[in-house]
């Protein structure tokens, strides 16, 4: 039975990591010595929740776990440092250090590591995350043991409301847009000048209409969305704003 290890510190570990063609050895001691860090921990790089959720989540909530005290969060596979480092280009991960710990050392240490043997996965890591002051362990959120791969409570939202239930979170903001279209242009930059990070999201002329028409019921770009909802075009998000 998997176990939370809350009031123990995190094992003492070395990661052989690959950065810039030269190898580079990383301790625990680096990662966590004197730093309020939050660990989350899957079963592999490219895999689907591991890819569509778990990961971007938690770059996209990393400014407002930086607001609230984290200097950073550490993403952990049983992977080694050069399939770490291809998933890192593939995904939305710059907020985040994806930590390869290719032997199972801290996993197993952690008392985390389990046998996926039947997937031809071998020995890798179960899902969990985990808030780590100065290298002992606060707090920790470990998936119920139960059939598949359980994404309950090791999710960044879950993490965040612990240590801030009132952390303001990152709007989401996307724009479809036509390359060149001055009011697109206008609205971006109103939405850049209010603080949004926004997605911009060019649509070409074969497919412009049908795609917007699709989404949001118009016919002109541009049409701005913030956090799931239809703001429209650049006069409604003028008056949006007002």
């Amino acid at each position: 039975m998997l176990q939370a290890r809350e009031g123990q510190r995190v094992p003492n570990v070395t990661f052989p990591v690959r950065e810039d063609n030269a190898w580079k050895q990383v301790t625990t001691d680096d990662i966590f010595k004197n730093k309020t860090v939050v660990v989350f921990s899957l079963p592999g790089a490219f895999t689907p929740t591991c890819s569509s959720t778990h990961l971007p989540r938690y770059n996209e909530l990393a400014p407002a776990f930086r607001a609230n005290g984290v200097d950073s969060i550490v993403c952990v596979s049983v992977n080694d440092t050069f399939v770490m480092n291809e998933w890192a280009k593939d995904q939305e991960s710059a907020n985040v250090t994806l930590l390869p710990d290719g032997n199972g050392d801290f996993t197993e240490g952690m008392g985390m590591l389990v046998d996926k043997r039947n997937l031809g996965f071998g020995k890798r890591s179960w899902r969990y995350s985990m808030l780590v002051r100065d290298g002992v362990v606060e707090k920790m959120f470990i998936e119920p043991e139960k059939d598949g791969d359980p994404f309950e409570v090791s999710d960044a939202d879950t993490m965040l409301n612990y240590i801030a239930p009132a952390a303001r979170k990152p709007d989401q903001v996307v724009v479809f847009s036509k390359p060149g279209c001055p009011f697109c242009i206008e609205a971006k930059s109103l939405l850049d000048s209010k603080g949004y990070d926004t997605i911009d999201i060019p649509l070409e002329n074969k497919v412009r209409g049908r795609v917007i028409g699709a989404v949001s019921g118009k016919a002109t770009a541009p049409q701005v969305f913030i956090n799931g909802s239809l703001i429209g075009g650049l006069d409604e998000l003028k008056a949006h704003f007002a």
